[in-house]
């Protein structure tokens, strides 16, 4: 069965051919990285008009690379939230006039389920149950996966999500956008030698308002501060928070398969982290390639797999969310 999925959440144009779920045939994306570097962050209006210029070209590019035709596809599944709502909602119409024109089944899909699913991309062995660990720009959830189609919230933020937190660093102590990518460089130069603060919780909910406010208050301070110090110092905080939580959740669901998902399960001190207790906790642990861990319509087009085989399938009232909940019914 041959899903093509489309993903315009935020600030990549992504189409990508997918193969039951987890054969990649092609994963085209667009990435409007460098047009948002100059603002320091993603400008939703600029970000909606760059979908609307690159999806047509997008598609066909995904298409030729997996050496089909439309009448091949067998359903179009886009992301319908959560995301930026005008960006959105270009996938959403886009992925409408394919289902209505080619008459295929249309699968409105949840971002957060589609970065959990590029784990089954990369792992063709990974199976639910398991306990997956969301950190983006966007979304910091702890999630016991069930099954395919069923998820249970164990934690999440109660404020910036931890990608968030990485940006805002990285924006006051000089280093741009994205931030993630730039202060993981940068901490490799220094050593954790400044205390941070710790937030935790008596549930497995994160906060990252704390750590993000005592760094930028640190380098209002202390303009001559060892700015390396600084991020390896932030990273490993944070890095401990969301070890300590997974690590919880595994223990309190009796689950003994982790998997980190989305563009901050790319950090290398936070893989090299989870490595570490997974030995020492006998524990399997799963990571998505790089390219599948920032946003993409590979992940998209194999959760839209496992909505269509579980018989769900979408209207052509479909609208985006923006604020769609990963157990939010539709």
């Amino acid at each position: 069965m041959l899903v093509l999925g489309i993903e315009s959440s935020c600030d990549e144009t992504s189409v990508a051919i997918v193969e039951d779920g987890r054969k990649v045939l092609s994963n085209v994306i667009n990435s409007q990285i460098k047009i948002h570097e100059r603002f320091g962050g993603v400008v939703p209006e600029i970000a909606s008009r760059n979908h609307v210029q690159a999806i047509s070209t997008v598609t066909k590019q995904a298409l030729e690379q997996a050496k089909i035709t439309f009448d091949q596809v067998d359903a179009i599944s886009c992301t319908m939230g959560p995301g930026l709502v005008g960006a959105l909602l270009v996938g959403v119409s886009y992925a409408k006039a394919l289902s209505f024109a080619l008459d295929k089944p249309l699968i409105g899909t949840n971002h957060i389920k589609g970065h959990i699913a590029a784990n089954y991309i990369t792992h063709k062995e990974l199976k639910p149950p398991f306990i997956c660990l969301i950190i983006s720009g966007g979304h910091t959830h702890l999630v016991l996966v069930k099954d395919y189609n069923d998820f249970q919230i164990l934690g999440k933020t109660r404020d910036d999500a931890i990608g968030e937190a990485f940006d805002k660093v990285a924006r006051v102590i000089g280093l741009g956008y994205p931030g993630g990518p730039k202060i993981d460089k940068m901490a490799k130069q220094g050593k954790p030698n400044i205390h941070l603060p710790r937030t935790y919780f008596e549930n497995l909910d994160f906060s990252f308002s704390g750590i993000k406010t005592a760094v930028i208050n640190l380098n209002h301070k202390n303009p001559d501060i060892d700015k390396s110090d600084l991020c390896a110092s932030f990273e490993q905080a944070v890095t401990e928070v969301i070890v300590t939580n997974t690590l919880k959740a595994c223990k309190n669901s009796n689950v003994k398969t982790v998997a980190l998902a989305g563009g901050v399960s790319a950090n290398s001190y936070i893989r090299n982290a989870f490595d570490n207790v997974a030995k020492e906790n006998n524990i399997d642990i799963y990571y998505p390639e790089m390219e599948l861990c920032t946003d993409n319509a590979a992940m998209i087009a194999s959760a839209g797999y496992y909505e269509l085989i579980n018989g769900k399938t979408s209207s052509l009232d479909l609208n985006a969310i923006p604020n769609l909940k990963i157990d939010q019914s539709i």
